[in-house]
């Protein structure tokens, strides 16, 4: 059913906490994972944009992350792409389509409703945009065995 899984990150510990969940759908049905992660940038007056101090700390730690999965017999590849501010989901949308992803799999940060209206929502994005299924990890859940919440909820 799966041959592309997109794995979207943005280091936060709720997106890690979807990796158990792309990795074992990836396995499962012995599809490519895509590990994708989008630098959103702000642009400030005269067209300053803002350094990031963790970027190479945090793009090291995914390349490494990716090579893991390699070695533990996942085809897992890094697509990492930069947009300006508030277009994450779009620009994720457009990778989605670019590798011909079957699903994408997000944390969610677990903000209420005004505070997501407030804030934004890259999961809620994704789904108006409808490119391909969204699976949405939501904070809380067990990540020791994805295998066993998704069995629950089939």
């Amino acid at each position: 059913m799966f041959r592309t899984i997109l794995w979207a990150t943005d280091g936060s510990d709720t997106a890690a906490a979807a990796l158990p969940y792309a990795t074992y759908l990836a396995e499962r049905e012995d599809a490519r994972l895509v590990v994708a992660h989008v630098r959103e940038l702000i642009a400030g007056r005269g067209g300053g944009y803002p350094i990031h101090a963790d970027e190479d700390e945090l793009r090291s730690r995914l390349r490494d992350q990716v090579e893991a999965l390699r070695t533990g017999g996942v085809d897992a590849s890094l697509v990492i792409r930069t947009c300006t501010a508030g277009h994450v989901a779009k620009t994720l949308a457009g990778l989605i389509r670019e590798v011909d992803a079957d699903a994408i799999v997000v944390g969610t940060h677990g903000y209420g409703r005004i505070a997501g209206l407030v804030v934004g929502s890259v999961t809620q994005g994704l789904l108006h945009a409808g490119a391909c299924p969204v699976l949405a990890v939501p904070t809380g859940l067990s990540i020791a065995q994805p295998e066993r919440e998704l069995a629950a909820r089939a």
